[in-house]
């Protein structure tokens, strides 16, 4: 049976001192990871730190260990982690401290510490923990946290060789970095054994447009043009492929969409295989590109 589920809430939570230090965080930390909580009596943002903490260690279920440390009595301590302000909060993982914070925090910043602690544990279950480490890297490139993410997604692959999720959240930090020429690297080194995955067709996408719109200028030059030359289906396509790089799926999928209303084999279907393209860079159950599917169907058995 996996200890870890037998484990209970009191046996999570533990008040540490100066002599049960080494035995409660440094020794522990090598089992698991052990978040240890600074606070004192007198320390407004401790009491409602302290308790959100403990809830989202139990919530765990012995996946992370929590020491709480009052200061007052424990002085020493303290000046050794150079605590200045409280509370102040450290994980620690193989008996150093890995990461940690001050002030409050709210339950969701705390349950996002606890998930990232866990996931650097060397002793977590693989596929548990690369599960987490996918998580954390997706979240950070949706908040624009780009190169930390990378340097995740990079970790992931020397864990797992064949994960495709991992290769294409390399890819697509490149290419929100604006580094397309490294985005474009990275698919010509791939591996044989997962270079022709059905899995990266969309990354592979996005990186041809994403080569498309950097030569056909800026979204601001092209709208200009568009505006006044609304038959410009040249023009309109180049728009399409420039809004999708922006990041505007919606925009660019109706542009072409619209040039299909009017002329379905303009330029012998250029619209329509560049509307696929654009279809296939996205996520299949993505709404957006449902209903951009469907209208596409509704227009060629119109």
């Amino acid at each position: 049976m996996d200890l870890l589920t037998t484990k209970s809430g009191d046996d999570l939570i533990l008040d540490g001192s100066e002599a049960t230090f080494m035995d409660d965080v440094v020794e522990e930390s090598k089992k698991q990871p052990v978040i240890v909580d600074f606070w004192a009596p007198w320390c407004g943002p401790c009491k409602s730190l302290g308790p959100a903490l403990e809830s989202e260690v139990k919530a765990n279920s012995g996946a992370v260990k929590m020491v709480k440390i009052d200061i007052d009595q424990n002085q020493s301590i303290a000046q050794q982690m150079r605590i200045q302000s409280i509370p102040a909060v450290f994980a620690f993982i193989d008996g150093q401290p890995v990461d940690g914070f001050q002030g409050a925090k709210s339950p969701a910043e705390i349950k996002e510490f606890i998930k990232k602690v866990i996931s650097l544990s060397p002793n977590k279950s693989e596929g548990d923990g690369l599960a987490a480490a996918l998580e954390m890297a997706e979240k950070m490139l949706s908040e624009s946290e780009y190169s930390q993410a990378l340097e995740i997604f990079s970790a992931i692959i020397g864990e797992d060789a064949k994960n495709m999720q991992a290769y294409s959240g390399v890819i697509k930090s490149h290419l929100l970095m604006g580094d397309i020429s490294r985005a474009e690297e990275v698919i010509s080194e791939l591996p044989n054994e997962v270079k022709d995955s059905p899995e990266l067709k969309p990354i592979r996408a996005q990186v041809e447009l994403a080569i498309q719109a950097a030569a056909y200028g800026t979204v601001d030059e092209l709208e200009k043009i568009f505006a006044s030359e609304p038959e410009n289906y040249q023009a309109a396509m180049k728009l399409a492929i420039a809004r999708h790089a922006e990041g505007n799926c919606e925009v660019a999928i109706e542009i072409l969409l619209d040039i299909l209303k009017h002329d379905l084999e303009w330029n012998e279907g250029e619209a329509k295989t560049q509307l696929l393209k654009i279809l296939e860079s996205m996520n299949a159950n993505d709404p957006v590109a449902l209903t951009g599917r469907r209208k596409l169907r509704s227009i060629i058995f119109a």
